[in-house]
């Protein structure tokens, strides 16, 4: 079994949830004892949130970038970012290491395709919905159309996901506020929804709704365990 290197931290909330995400499934492929080999370098999210409020992405690939080559240091097969939205820096820290880094919008990509949709309704925090490294992601690399919500939807599910997911709030009126997105998204022509934050899943769930959800957290965490438990060459 290989080791994963998470960059975790940002927040910490879903940071848990990867790593319980991980090891249940190598519990159900293994069986027995088995849990996942991970090394986990978890970041002061409030360092980000600066960044991200000035504007300053070169201090966010800085510290990931410090953060991804302690991993590669200490032993990781392959790194990964534990969020959707500081993958806006992903190619500068894959070409500061070595070893691979699993890209979230590959792996969610992939399940896309799998689940035969080409059209998506697409959920995060403002600088995911708006800058092109998920949607233009998407769309040049693997075909798949991105719809996002108007621009005011686009700022309160901001402030939720800041104010409130990300400190572990969880308000039964801001559910309500995603709910009437997402069908919004349906009625403009989604297919399927991805939970493009890995804290949406505290508010939204399969559950909740018909169309297919795309819960990036998890098909990240099932995917490093699939890269885990790839047979050597």
């Amino acid at each position: 079994m290989k080791t994963a290197g998470l960059i975790g931290g940002m927040s910490w909330e879903s940071t848990a949830s990867y790593y319980r995400i991980m090891n249940e499934e190598v519990h159900n492929r293994l069986g027995g004892l088995n849990s996942a080999k991970l090394i986990m370098y978890s970041v002061n999210f409030a360092e980000f949130d600066a960044f991200m409020a000035k504007g300053d992405w070169d201090s966010a690939a800085s510290t990931l970038i410090d953060a991804a080559k302690r991993l590669e240091t200490g032993g990781a097969d392959f790194v990964m970012i534990c969020t959707n939205t500081m993958h806006k820096v992903a190619p500068e820290v894959q070409a500061a290491v070595c070893i691979p880094l699993i890209h979230i919008a590959d792996a969610t990509a992939a399940a896309i395709r799998t689940a035969g949709v080409k059209k998506v309704g697409l959920l995060g925090t403002t600088f995911t919905m708006e800058d092109d490294f998920m949607t233009g992601r998407l769309k040049t690399l693997h075909g798949i159309e991105a719809l996002v919500p108007d621009k005011p939807e686009r700022d309160e599910l901001h402030r939720i996901i800041f104010s409130e997911l990300c400190q572990g709030i969880v308000k039964p009126d801001s559910k309500t506020a995603l709910l009437s997105m997402i069908k919004d998204l349906e009625d403009k022509g989604a297919e399927g929804i991805i939970l493009g934050c890995t804290e949406l899943p505290m508010l939204v769930t399969q559950d909740d709704i018909k169309t297919q959800l795309f819960d990036t957290t998890r098909i990240h965490a099932v995917k490093a365990v699939d890269v885990a438990l790839e047979p050597a060459p």
